[in-house]
């Protein structure tokens, strides 16, 4: 099992980006996706997550940080989960990652924390600079 990130790069301030996290070797409804980020010198940080149960309409959740400016979202034909990431500021510079962690382990007050996620991606960095 493992994940594949693209879309990070150089960008200017009130720039736009979209994170691509696609999962082979396990299919991602079973799983809640979260995307993490870390800048040089600071603690990792939970951006977004997104998970369906059993069908139901899908449930995002998103840090205080991005709300209003990011977009979690998931295309469950492609297997991949998405971070649209508008008026991007640059303090958003950071390595972006995606994780996930079986819905039957999942517990919404823990979805910030990188511990609880079982599966994690390489990274792509993102950089807001102009």
């Amino acid at each position: 099992a493992r994940f594949v990130e693209s879309g990070g790069g150089l960008v200017q301030p009130g720039g736009s980006l979209r994170l691509s996290c696609t999962a082979y070797g396990f299919t991602l409804d079973s799983y809640a996706i979260g995307w993490f980020r870390q800048a040089p010198g600071k603690e990792r940080e939970g951006v977004a997550c997104i998970h369906s149960r059993d069908g139901s309409a899908e449930t995002t959740y998103y840090a205080d940080s991005v709300k209003g400016r990011f977009t979690i979202s998931a295309d469950s034909a492609k297997n991949t989960v998405y971070l649209q990431m508008n008026s991007l500021r640059p303090e958003d510079t950071a390595v972006y990652t995606c994780a996930a962690d079986p819905l039957e382990d999942f517990s919404d007050r823990l979805w910030t924390s990188w511990s609880s996620y079982d599966y994690w991606g390489q990274g792509t960095q993102v950089t807001v600079s102009g």
